[in-house]
């Protein structure tokens, strides 16, 4: 146990006139493990039982305990009840700390001691002053779609408060609307996401992307630094501080390896994107994919960087009719073929695994052979099949998932190839 903590428990036992100690606990335990200020900020918005809004004097913010993103709102709004607390650090101004009591109003002396531990941390992790977002939005997207000079991009990543002099790794997010939400989810993704990355890597710099075909939620976060466990803290930071403050969204982080110069950074952002692609098309069962983790997937790096539309045109030749069956009639020709695959193509196995009979495993394969024009009995068909499905994947293709419940050889059919 920590010294802190052994202090903090040795104290009397609450009375109705004294303030319960024991509530501090967990934030001063958070102060000294390093965990970053959206868990100190959670932490004290525990043992004060209140919504809490941390910014910086700028109006930045920097993290939030809020029970929904309505509390949020009405957090950085200051709307009625909410009380606006200073952070000072030897009487400068360090930020703000928004806080709405959800019961009773908790104890001053808690209140307190939470704002020096809060200011403390603050004072201590503050990054440079930075530049203006678009100046940093421009220089990530410079920086990945290797625009400008090795000397131009290091000076304007030191202005930005990033060392890249000696490389870094790059960390991509995906998120998904689950359900309808504000016009503005974009920005408040990538609000999220730094504030994420920020709390492990306050050099960090993100920006939503910009790159042809990029999805609407797809944030690039540079991490500086050639310490690649620093990147590692990131992506399961990021995940965590989206996961706690974005309900309604799927989510999935890919990460680079470590880029020891700068200039490799837009290799290092093509890796992200690859592993995060691969985890949102779900062939891999994980929300945060590294690069190196990725396997196979790894050598369609290059075709995917220099060749998309080659990588694009392959799919189209192999996966893309079954897609668009199973979007049309809510079936399961990918999954089946996937098992299949998976299965070295015993028909029995990948009955088991899909909880379905076998005649309806040999349906669906024919009728991938009807739409694709490849026999799945042939090493040639599965080899094609194969390499589609990883296309589709790094592509970032999720297949469609339907009940599978078409009705043997009655099932509704769509031109296939040469009909």
């Amino acid at each position: 146990m920590s010294t802190p903590a052994r202090r903090l428990r040795a104290q009397p036992a609450p009375t109705a006139d004294a303030p319960d100690l024991h509530a501090l606990e967990d934030v001063s335990a958070a102060v000294e493990a390093g965990a970053g200020l959206p868990e100190i900020v959670r932490a004290a918005s525990r043992a004060l039982d209140a919504s809490l809004l941390l910014a910086d004097p700028s109006g930045a913010v920097l993290a939030v305990a809020a029970r929904s993103p309505a509390d949020e709102r009405s957090l950085a709004t200051e709307k009625t009840g909410v009380e606006v607390l200073d952070l000072r650090v030897a009487d400068e101004l360090v930020g703000r700390l928004r806080m709405r009591a959800r019961a009773q109003a908790p104890s001053p002396l808690i209140v307190s001691l939470v704002r020096t531990l809060i200011a403390s941390e603050v004072d201590r992790v503050r990054a440079p002053t930075r530049a203006s977002e678009e100046a940093a939005a421009a220089f990530v997207h410079d920086l990945l779609a290797r625009r400008g000079d090795r000397e131009e991009l290091a000076a304007r990543a030191h202005e930005l408060g990033a060392d890249l002099d000696a490389g870094g790794s790059v960390v991509v997010v995906h998120a998904s609307p689950l359900v309808p939400t504000e016009e503005d989810w974009r920005a408040r993704v990538l609000a999220v996401a730094k504030r994420g990355a920020r709390a492990a890597a306050p050099g960090a710099v993100a920006a939503l992307a910009d790159r042809p075909h990029a999805r609407a939620g797809e944030v690039a976060i540079v991490v500086p630094g050639a310490d690649e466990s620093l990147g590692r803290r990131v992506a399961d930071g990021v995940l965590r501080e989206l996961e706690a403050s974005l309900h309604g969204f799927a989510f999935t982080v890919g990460r680079s390896r470590v880029a020891t110069r700068l200039e490799d950074l837009a290799r290092a952002g093509d890796e992200a994107l690859l592993a995060a692609n691969v985890a949102e098309a779900g062939a891999e069962e994980r929300h945060v994919l590294a690069f190196e983790e990725t396997g196979a997937y790894r050598l369609l790096l290059s075709a995917m960087s220099e060749s998309p539309d080659e990588l694009q045109r392959f799919y189209s030749e192999t996966l893309e009719p079954l897609v668009a069956y199973d979007e049309q009639y809510e079936t399961d020709l990918v999954r089946t073929v996937d098992a299949f695959l998976d299965c070295d193509g015993n028909v029995a196995q990948t009955a088991d695994r899909l909880y379905a009979h076998r005649h309806t495993v040999r349906y669906r394969l024919e009728r991938v052979r009807e739409l694709s024009g490849l026999d799945v009995g042939s090493s040639d068909g599965r080899e094609k099949l194969s390499l589609g499905l990883k296309a589709m994947r790094v592509l970032g293709i999720a297949a469609p998932s339907g009940p599978a419940t078409e009705a043997g050889a009655e099932g509704g059919r769509v031109p296939g190839r040469g009909k």
